[in-house]
């Protein structure tokens, strides 16, 4: 399989025509054709459902548009690795990371060393933990933001000194909105939509599930979420009050919106991890370096 027909591929199924694809690519509509055909004979399945004017993905399409674009995005990260390997440090810098203000942090350590080497650019993913720790272990990304609770077991983490600080997001006109904080026994009483990733109970600590206590299973959670800026618009429209971290969610004096802090106080702490024994590009490795000298206090090697 020729990895410029996977580029084809893509091509054809992001435009959703030949026509289109062919355009964009400078090929002829028949040499098109003839190569995506050479490709479902290759894997011996059919990959899209054509009609006269688009095309549809079948399943198997969509299965190898995944994969396609993975291949993809590690072949341009190997390129810009090799091109990067020179006196002058450039290159890219991929970091995956949930919802999180610790996001500040990584932002210092990146303006400090845009001012040593301006040429590295960087390259943003945002998910919940099993978007991040996928990304991470194919080597799609260089670095993964984890919020506590989560499985370190694989990486070396360096602990980010900073911490979330767990509330309740809710519209303004809320019963609940005239208190300063809230307590257990408020949220027995209500609607919740919540985090799929603080609700997981597999880890053997959890604190999130911790603070509830024998009173977590008596919970009304009504709706889950994975990142806050979906879980906000439902509480706008009214579904329920939203458990999540403080500053991800727009509670500003224009919003419907505000966050109570949970009393008694929870906070989350946060880690920057990569996998055991990375070979790093030289932009990851001045990266790296740059955290372990922000945060050398934090350093752990598991």
């Amino acid at each position: 399989m020729e990895f410029r027909v996977l580029r084809y591929f893509l091509t054809v199924a992001r435009e959703g025509s030949i026509t289109g694809a062919a355009d964009f690519l400078h090929v002829t509509q028949p040499t098109l054709s003839r190569q995506l055909k050479d490709l479902e004979q290759e894997l011996g399945k059919k990959l899209f459902i054509r009609s006269s004017h688009s095309i549809i993905l079948t399943d198997e399409g969509m299965l190898l548009r995944k994969r396609a674009e993975e291949i993809v995005d590690m072949v341009d990260k190997l390129e810009a690795e090799f091109s990067s390997m020179e006196e002058t440090i450039s290159g890219d810098v991929y970091i995956g990371s949930g919802e999180t203000y610790a996001m500040k942090q990584i932002a210092r350590v990146v303006k400090d060393l845009q001012l040593k080497y301006p040429n590295i650019r960087y390259h943003l993913f945002s998910g919940n933990e099993d978007d991040v720790t996928e990304r991470l272990d194919k080597g799609l990304i260089d670095f993964g933001i984890l919020i506590d609770p989560a499985d370190l077991s694989k990486y070396n983490y360096i602990n980010i000194p900073a911490k979330d600080v767990w509330g309740v997001v809710m519209r303004k006109d809320s019963p609940l909105a005239v208190k300063d904080s809230i307590q257990l026994v408020d949220l027995l009483k209500v609607p919740l939509i919540c985090s799929r990733q603080a609700m997981k109970q597999t880890l053997s600590k959890n604190d999130f599930v911790d603070w509830f206590g024998e009173d977590f299973d008596k919970l009304n959670i009504v709706t889950t979420f994975n990142l806050a800026y979906n879980a906000a618009i439902m509480v706008e429209e009214g579904i329920g009050y939203a458990v999540t971290i403080d500053k991800i969610v727009n509670t500003s004096s224009d919003s419907n919106l505000c966050f109570r802090p949970l009393k008694p106080r929870l906070e989350s702490g946060l880690n920057i991890v990569w996998k055991k024994h990375q070979v790093f590009s030289a932009a990851a490795d001045k990266f790296l370096n740059e955290i372990k000298t922000k945060f050398s206090n934090s350093l752990s090697d598991v």
